[in-house]
């Protein structure tokens, strides 16, 4: 019988500091990753009739939704371009940022069980969730491109693309990024804050409004621009709204303090997520 600790023959201790991440590892266990991949996406739309076709259903619907209520019956300006076109760009761009976001947001709880039976770096993860919904992505942007190209070929045609359209991998970067980082923080706080879970919920809804999805950064009077573009979002859309359209704003200031901040943060959420998952199974 084992009375104090002084009797113990091995004591088992964290072997990593805070800033010790071993990116080798989860390379090692990029199999696993991939898995994850095929499990959110099959998962997602398993035992429904459509499958993946909701990948199209959802922001065509939402497109309508939004050319009906704030194009026409709000008569809310859209920059002079197609309303169907200027709305399925930010929701398309919107959507990838939403769904890295809320499905990173639940990393802990939702693999709680799997966390606790065996191990593998944790950002293996939250990784799959933001490589899964890049997929989705392609599929989303896919049917923007159908749109784009439609009026781009009409003759009376107020579309004019431009060379920064090279820069939509790095759009697309930047949103997974930030997405990824406010994902793994709001999850690392969750497993000691649960009510982080509810606020999350409508949280995004009012950052959609906060960013120019369905109204033009152009629209918001100059002395209000600042706020909505203290918010990293807002810069992206409006810059791949430019590339493709010609309309909107680019703006390289704006995209580099969008980039100092999604990188800042980035780095703070992946220290405070190392730091939470090597003990979260005791809170949880």
């Amino acid at each position: 019988m084992i009375e104090n600790e002084e009797d113990w023959d091995i004591e088992i201790v964290p072997t990593t500091g805070l800033f010790e991440i071993d990116w080798r590892e989860l390379w090692q266990y990029r199999d696993l990753i991939l898995l994850f991949v095929k499990r959110d996406l099959t998962a997602t739309y398993k035992q429904t009739v459509l499958g993946p076709i909701w990948f199209f259903i959802q922001p065509i619907m939402t497109t309508l939704m939004y050319v009906i209520i704030f194009g026409n019956i709000a008569q809310i300006s859209t920059d002079g371009m197609p309303k169907i076109l200027f709305y399925l760009s930010g929701i398309t761009v919107w959507n990838y940022f939403q769904e890295c976001l809320m499905k990173t947001s639940e990393t802990f709880i939702a693999n709680q069980s799997l966390f606790g039976k065996v191990y593998f770096p944790r950002l293996a993860a939250p990784i799959s969730i933001v490589i899964s919904g890049l997929l989705k992505f392609s599929i989303q942007f896919g049917l923007f491109l159908i749109v784009w190209l439609y009026h781009l070929t009409q003759t009376e045609s107020a579309i004019y693309p431009n060379r920064t359209i090279l820069f939509l991998p790095f759009y697309i970067l930047l949103m997974s990024g930030f997405g990824f980082s406010c994902g793994i923080l709001i999850s690392s706080l969750t497993t000691k804050y649960r009510d982080l879970r509810f606020l999350i919920q409508f949280g995004i809804q009012l950052l959609m409004y906060a960013t120019p999805v369905v109204y033009p950064l152009a629209l918001v009077p100059e002395k209000y621009r600042w706020l909505i573009l203290l918010n990293p979002v807002a810069s992206i859309i409006e810059a791949f709204r430019y590339s493709f359209t010609g309309q909107g704003n680019l703006s390289i200031d704006q995209l580099i303090y969008s980039v100092v901040t999604i990188t800042i943060g980035l780095f703070f959420s992946v220290l405070i997520f190392n730091k939470i998952e090597k003990n979260f199974i005791d809170t949880v």
